[in-house]
């Protein structure tokens, strides 16, 4: 049976009013004035609407992003690199995210796992008042900006759990705008901050929690030169590794001063790379066993190397139709699939690096373990290729807590 169809929702005034009104105009005016209204501009720039009914999350989430300018390090389409939705995976399957939306929780996993700093909420982690501060804070400012998740009919809105970025305040009011990505349903409104705040203090009943809200704001530092990791769902089953390495692809002459320094930046964090000791036992063992003939198979191994041969883990191996892979049975009961790509010495270097210490703790020898402890160790790394493995770590820790479902472990851990 087909779905009848819609054209888009009227607000219910009050308690909502329309951005584009009279009275919305004139309320805008008024925060404008009151330097309130600092944030929108950013984000009106980027404003965007959902391309799916269940993806206000990662439509919210990918128009803040951008509006930051924190570069994903990674091609959206041609040689753009951009946040969209269809990025913002690797916390939760776009399927599943399509099929159910996404929790408060995971949400914050992207933002973090994208690069930017997170500081996060649930509405029994605050208060009204705290909310009001966070509010006035980002509206203030073109550098922070906040996400909102409420249920909607407590504005006396169609519908359940949404997420949209808040555009700015108007004090005198005691209003906040809500710049809704569902532009197809609504279009931006002011709405009573404390209306918002019971709005966002309901339960979740996908996973019998609050509602909140995120300030999201740029790192001090590109979260990523060089690599970034991504887990698929499914990790109760597997944990996939994607190592993707930005590379210098086309010198052009006309680069902006900010992107000839970032790749300088990466140029020097290779060569610091390729300067460490384990690069070179890694890039010996590679060329010890003709890794041009397989690289992905390659990887699998070099990824387990240390644990798997020297301490003597019975594995099993197996193909699919489009690359090879390692399955390892490791210190716990569960399998692990690695995967690298693309494939090169440096990104399995990096890879090792980043593992977190107890990795290497079922190596029987001590005198490997010594020796694996110290070519992994972080002492004597340079700064920048210490925050490049630092950030690949805080990265994999965030993404493995999400998919345990541990996700308010992370609420306001640091990016």
């Amino acid at each position: 049976m087909s779905m009848a169809s819609l054209y888009r929702r009227s607000l219910t005034t009050p308690p909502a009013i329309d951005f584009a009104s009279v009275e919305g105009k004139q309320i805008f005016n008024e925060a404008l004035q009151k330097g309130t209204m600092e944030g929108f501009f950013r984000l009106i720039s980027y404003f965007q609407t959902q391309s799916e009914p269940a993806f206000c999350g990662l439509a919210s989430l990918s128009m803040v992003l951008n509006s930051l300018s924190i570069d994903p390090g990674r091609k959206w389409k041609g040689p753009w690199r951009w946040f969209d939705e269809s990025m913002l995976e690797c916390c939760e399957p776009l399927e599943i995210v399509k099929d159910k939306g996404i929790s408060f929780g995971k949400v914050v996993c992207l933002a973090h796992s994208s690069g930017a700093k997170v500081e996060a909420f649930r509405t029994n982690q605050s208060t009204i008042d705290d909310f009001r501060k966070y509010v006035v804070k980002c509206s203030t400012s073109d550098n922070c900006h906040m996400i909102s998740t409420y249920h909607r009919q407590v504005l006396k809105q169609t519908g359940t759990g949404h997420f949209s970025p808040i555009g700015g305040y108007n004090a005198e009011r005691d209003m906040a705008l809500i710049l809704d990505v569902a532009r197809f349903k609504y279009p931006p409104h002011w709405v009573p901050l404390k209306l918002l705040w019971d709005a966002m203090d309901s339960i979740d009943q996908s996973t019998g929690r609050r509602r909140g809200f995120m300030l999201i704001s740029r790192p001090h530092r590109e979260p990523g030169l060089l690599y970034t990791l991504s887990l698929p769902a499914n990790f109760n089953q597997f944990i996939k590794w994607m190592a993707e390495i930005r590379r210098i692809e086309d010198v052009n002459q006309n680069l902006s001063s900010e992107e000839k320094s970032r790749l300088d930046s990466k140029q020097e964090l290779l060569k610091q790379v390729q300067e460490t000791k384990l690069f070179k036992h890694v890039d010996k063992f590679l060329s010890s066993v003709g890794y041009e003939d397989n690289l992905p198979y390659v990887a699998a191994k070099v990824y387990y190397k240390g644990d798997e041969i020297l301490s003597g883990y019975e594995s099993d191996e197996s193909c699919c139709e489009e690359t090879c892979v390692k399955c390892i049975k490791g210190l716990g009961e569960e399998k692990v699939t690695v995967v690298a790509y693309p494939s090169e010495n440096d990104v399995f270097t990096a890879l090792l690096l980043a593992l977190p210490p107890q990795t290497w703790s079922g190596i029987k020898d001590q005198s490997l373990l010594q020796e694996m402890k110290q070519l992994i160790s972080m002492v004597s790394l340079p700064n920048l290729l210490q925050q490049e493995v630092l950030h690949l770590r805080r990265q994999l820790e965030m993404l493995n807590r999400c998919q345990e479902n541990k996700e308010d472990e992370i609420l306001s851990a640091p990016a």
